[in-house]
């Protein structure tokens, strides 16, 4: 009598008395294992074949000694780049003896249980701590453009800076403002760019009208 059955991952044919050399186990030395993923079982001219395993089936065996295999060379080499390398390895290995052939009525290794469905329901359930939302933009910027002297290069240097709004010019000093747009080409004079986003910001439109046909560049004519 002979089965194939799968042992730390290999797949074996054996039979009662038999010495088998398979990856190493866990078990210690002297302790019996039982392996019950048996694919095959011949007696004689009776074959079983597993579906992918005989239900009930099992090879029972005991630890002799835990040891290392024969030494493997593992060379690697790159043609024309001057690359080689040498490897040595010895597999760790377990030293087994077939005591039975077992061809039904074995119990079945214990598996952990999946765990019950509520539980991975519950698990769904659970409230999870909702990300903060990124902070909208309170609001487009005003057009800086309004203000004599002021173009589409310089408004966009402002906009950069964090200057948007008739408000926040209003706010900056015009030394400040000569600064931020020191790298824009052409004489600009700031001294009136505050005061005017002043009156747009205010909704003096009129009187920011009026004094702008006073002006030439930001200066008085």
């Amino acid at each position: 009598m002979y089965a194939i059955v799968e042992m730390a991952g290999q797949q074996f044919k054996v039979a009662k008395d038999q010495k088998v050399y398979v990856h190493r186990l866990q078990a210690e030395e002297g302790k019996k294992v039982t392996f019950d993923n048996v694919l095959l079982l011949a007696d004689g001219s009776n074959v079983t074949i597993g579906a992918p395993a005989i239900d009930g089936a099992a090879v029972e065996a005991k630890v002799v000694k835990h040891l290392r295999g024969d030494k493997v060379i593992v060379f690697h080499k790159k043609r024309r780049k001057g690359y080689r390398k040498k490897n040595g390895h010895r597999q760790s290995l377990t030293e087994i003896v077939i005591e039975s052939i077992i061809s039904k009525g074995a119990k079945k290794a214990e598996t952990k249980k999946a765990e019950p469905k509520a539980k991975k329901e519950e698990a769904k359930a659970a409230p999870v701590a909702a990300k903060p939302k990124a902070k909208k933009a309170t609001g487009k910027g005003d057009d800086l453009k309004k203000v004599e002297g002021i173009g589409p290069k310089i408004a966009e240097t402002l906009n950069n800076a964090g200057i948007s709004t008739f408000a926040d010019l209003a706010k900056t000093d015009a030394a400040k403002i000569s600064e931020i747009i020191a790298d824009v080409r052409g004489n600009h004079v700031t001294e009136t760019w505050p005061k005017q986003a002043q009156l747009a910001a205010d909704g003096k439109w009129d009187e920011l009208q009026k004094w702008q046909d006073e002006l030439d560049g930001g200066v008085a004519k």
